[in-house]
């Protein structure tokens, strides 16, 4: 299978079922998030309510596309860090997974909302920075501007939904029909049909949206596995023919051969020599093949590589303020652009088949110590029907953004800053139990470094180990 010796394909599926089990920790860890509010006002069973927010996580992670999880992909060039040493993939790979998982089952335990979005991003840019300090590295190993991107998304989130979840409560004060919304729900009745029904849908949005961006996040990382153990296999989508970029090739060589390279700074001068010597190489690569069969395997990752560098670098060097281009040729090269694209960015429906299996299963397990949490300790009172409306409703709203920007979204922070909004806008900032927010805002805070420390270290003792 894959065409790789016994020994690593046991490896390979280790580190699969090593994904699958972050994936299953994130659904338990999270799975709070979405039914805390339904749980503690009575609008659901606990039973009913975690097989309800299972579904829709499960349907989520199908739907939401995979801008999130390139996101998580690009983080850490994999071009950089593979080499024919199939060992040195695995040592990456298994180094994030496992610092990743030891941080949430860690956070878990105690009970604390920890972010799963922070654990996997900070394990990612651990494994990265460690690689750069070794010999054979080239530079730096991580893209940095996606994780300024990916961080400032992840730091944005949670101050925005406190804001607007003091917001929405003024808006429920302000219009709601009954003030039995503010009340603190009775310990056996459920609460009145419209007050259960508008709880119920928040809860299926933040499932639903949950499974949209965090299930990405568990199809990157998949794919980072199946880049980096098996390249010549998963380096380009298997459905598409690599002869038929030839066409989108040709359209960028057209408008990069129309950049006058008198007019550009040293900088752009070196891009342009970049892209031209990507270009030479993949049509190095197609010269001469009139069929996919007379493309080695091994060609697969070196085009991947020149596609991804060549677009990278093109981007860059078409923004530059001092590179004149008409609107057509700009056009056209960003149609081109995303046509390669297409190539390189995918994931095979049994990935997503895998993740959604795992988010959804973990999120019918070991979701009490974290309810309790989000339910009675986050503020000093009970939580009311309007505090867990719109707290999940600010959550979802935010969630859907993130995926809809192709950003990743704490869950956990988003909902929990929310949860503290709510808190605030009913009795003002006293109303907020301060050593649980003290906890949350330490793990907060230590997430990214200790499991960037962790995962680094491990990279270094894997690549000792394995070679």
């Amino acid at each position: 299978m894959f065409g790789l010796e016994p020994h690593v394909l046991l490896l390979l599926g280790v580190c699969l079922l090593a994904a699958c089990a972050f994936e299953f920790v994130n659904g338990f860890h999270d799975t709070a998030n979405a039914v805390a509010t339904v749980i503690y006002t009575n609008a659901l069973r606990p039973w009913v309510a975690v097989v309800w927010s299972a579904f829709w996580n499960f349907i989520g992670v199908f739907a939401g596309g995979i801008g999130v999880a390139m996101g998580i992909v690009y983080l850490l060039p994999v071009e950089s860090l593979v080499d024919a040493n199939v060992y040195h993939g695995i040592a990456m790979v298994g180094a994030l997974i496992l610092a990743a998982i030891i941080w949430n089952v860690g956070t878990w335990y105690y009970g604390i909302p920890a972010s799963s979005s922070h654990a996997l991003i900070g394990s990612i840019l651990g494994v990265g920075i460690a690689f750069s300090l070794l010999p054979e590295s080239r530079g730096t190993a991580v893209n940095w501007s996606k994780a300024g991107e990916t961080g400032i998304a992840l730091l944005v989130g949670p101050l925005l939904g406190f804001a607007l979840t003091i917001g929405m409560m003024f808006l429920f004060k302000r219009f709601a029909p009954s003030k039995a919304i503010f009340k603190e729900p009775h310990k056996r009745k459920p609460p009145p049909i419209w007050i259960r029904l508008l709880l119920i849908t928040t809860c299926t949005l933040v499932s639903f949206f949950h499974g949209s961006n965090d299930g990405q996040k568990g199809v990157g990382l998949v794919m980072l596995i199946l880049i980096g153990i098996v390249p010549f296999r998963f380096a380009l989508d298997e459905s598409k023919n690599p002869l038929d970029l030839r066409e989108s090739l040709g359209k960028v060589e057209y408008v990069i051969s129309r950049v006058n390279r008198a007019e550009l700074s040293p900088t752009d001068q070196k891009s342009l020599v970049e892209i031209q010597e990507k270009t030479a190489d993949l049509d190095r690569i197609f010269a001469g093949k009139t069929d996919i069969k007379q493309l080695p395997q091994q060609t697969r990752f070196e085009i991947r590589r020149d596609v991804l560098l060549l677009t990278n670098r093109a981007k860059k060097l078409l923004g530059s303020e001092k590179v004149s281009l008409s609107t057509a040729d700009r056009k056209s090269y960003e149609d081109a652009s995303k046509e390669m694209k297409t190539f390189t960015d995918y994931a095979p429906w049994w990935v997503l088949l895998m993740v959604s299996l795992s988010l959804a299963c973990g999120t019918m397990i070991g979701w009490q110590r974290i309810v309790k949490t989000i339910g009675e300790r986050i503020g000093k009172e009970h939580l009311s029907y309007a505090q867990g409306a719109s707290s999940e409703l600010v959550a979802a709203l935010m969630i859907g953004s993130s995926t809809w920007l192709n950003l990743p979204s704490s869950t956990t922070h988003v909902l929990t800053s929310s949860i503290a909004g709510s808190m605030v806008a009913s009795r003002g900032v006293k109303n907020i139990n301060p050593g649980m927010v003290r906890n949350i805002a330490l793990a907060w805070v230590l997430t990214l470094p200790v499991t960037m420390v962790l995962s680094g270290l491990l990279f270094l003792l894997f690549r000792a180990v394995l070679g």
